[in-house]
């Protein structure tokens, strides 16, 4: 299932990938060439882990694509939206999925994709745990399920909800690509797309804290900083 953002304009006459798309998108050559060679889903994943973690020291941030790769640094939305970009110029449609977290935590966003029936993701993180699925789950509750043990504030599970698969090719490259401050629109479709809860009626206030190992592991952090 896919969401439509609000703000979009049709594809139809853009190429099918490559350096010829990432032009027509807005993207200068310098940016869209190593973009468009990147090809799959694993390449893409390394592409946004060598990105700086985005440590917002001026205030909060959702960067285009080209703003992102210019400052050469991402937090989560950001890095879904280069993820995004790199699959459509793989010739692949721009899914990105919401993570809804409890009062207290933030959203986590993935880029998504398919192989043989099955989703994975696309996903930078600042923790060890919130990163990279194979395609080896068969609905995106499956793969969010995934996410859950390690989504966490403290000890705390936090992840509550997961949103449909939202295709960015439905929405204006100019608000997600090339725009050149915080990308409200984008944020704001992915907030209020249809969203699915993922805990059973009751079972929330007996949610087992995570053990203390794990979670001294998860102050793990290719960067210091906030957030995941």
């Amino acid at each position: 299932m896919t969401a439509r953002p609000r703000q979009h304009r049709p594809a139809a006459t853009l190429p099918a990938g490559g350096i010829a798309l990432g032009i027509r998108l807005g993207l200068p050559r310098p940016l869209a060439a190593p973009l468009a060679g990147l090809r799959t889903p694993e390449r893409i994943q390394d592409f946004v882990n060598r990105l700086r973690w985005n440590r917002e020291t001026n205030g909060p941030t959702a960067r285009s694509v080209v703003e992102s790769l210019r400052h050469g640094e991402a937090h989560c939305v950001e890095a879904a939206f280069v993820a995004a970009c790199g699959l459509w110029l793989a010739g692949e449609p721009p899914l990105v999925m919401d993570m809804g977290a409890a009062k207290g935590d933030v959203d986590h966003v993935v880029a998504l994709f398919r192989r043989c029936g099955h989703w994975g993701a696309i996903s930078k993180s600042n923790s060890p745990f919130l990163r990279y699925r194979d395609p080896i789950y068969r609905s995106l509750r499956e793969l969010t399920l995934s996410f859950f043990p390690q989504y966490v504030k403290k000890r705390r599970k936090t992840l509550r909800t997961y949103s449909v698969a939202v295709d960015l090719r439905r929405c204006d490259p100019a608000l997600w690509v090339t725009h050149p401050g915080f990308c409200h629109d984008v944020v704001d479709s992915l907030t209020a797309a249809r969203h699915f809860r993922i805990l059973p009626p009751g079972v929330e206030g007996g949610l087992r804290p995570i053990d203390e190992i794990e979670a001294r592991s998860n102050l793990l952090r290719d960067h210091p900083s906030r957030g995941r």
